[in-house]
């Protein structure tokens, strides 16, 4: 189980890129706050925090894309009901999990949420959120524990994209290929 506050860094797997991430588990909550430096063809930085229940449900994200002006901010009912900026977002309906396309953290909430044992799969819809556009949009994937408590198969329903995650303890990726690692 994680200690009232972790700090954790991955690297991008070919690249410059970091994350730095604090993490604190606190009597019925969870909160995740983060500052992410992407590389590539536009370079940019995004700070985003993240707040969930005891049993990793998410209540809140915000996005905050550095220096441009441009953020975010999904909120979560308990009911699977979410708002973006204040408004209803019907989309969104039933979903449990965010997952932002510069962390590997948000694999962490269904992994830890969902608990799966050895063999086990569960599929979910997340509120897949895109960067630097910040477009969010329902996405339908799969969690496949391959090895308790060590690795995970993580698929996307909606492409043929696939990873093998290697996991910690803590349900903290460790190594996603071609993406991040730990650092």
């Amino acid at each position: 189980m994680l200690e009232d506050m972790k700090i954790v860094r991955w690297h991008e797997w070919d690249g410059p890129g970091l994350e730095h991430l604090l993490l604190q588990e606190r009597a019925g909550e969870v909160s995740a706050d983060s500052v992410v430096i992407c590389s590539g063809q536009t370079p940019f930085a995004v700070r985003y925090r993240i707040a969930c229940d005891a049993n990793w449900h998410a209540r809140s994200v915000m996005v905050d894309i550095i220096g441009s002006g441009q953020t975010l901010v999904l909120a979560a009912d308990g009911d699977r009901r979410w708002t973006r900026d204040g408004l209803p977002m019907p989309e969104l309906d039933g979903v449990l999990d965010p997952d932002l396309t510069v962390t590997p953290f948000t694999n962490t909430l269904p992994i830890r949420r969902l608990r799966l044992s050895t063999g086990q799969r569960a599929e979910i819809t997340t509120a897949f959120i895109d960067f630097p556009a910040l477009t969010v949009v329902a996405n339908p994937q799969r969690y496949t524990c391959l090895e308790e408590g060590r690795r995970y198969l993580y698929e996307s329903r909606a492409s043929d994209f696939k990873r093998e995650l290697e996991i910690d303890r803590d349900g903290l990726v460790v190594s996603y290929p071609d993406f991040w690692r730990r650092g």
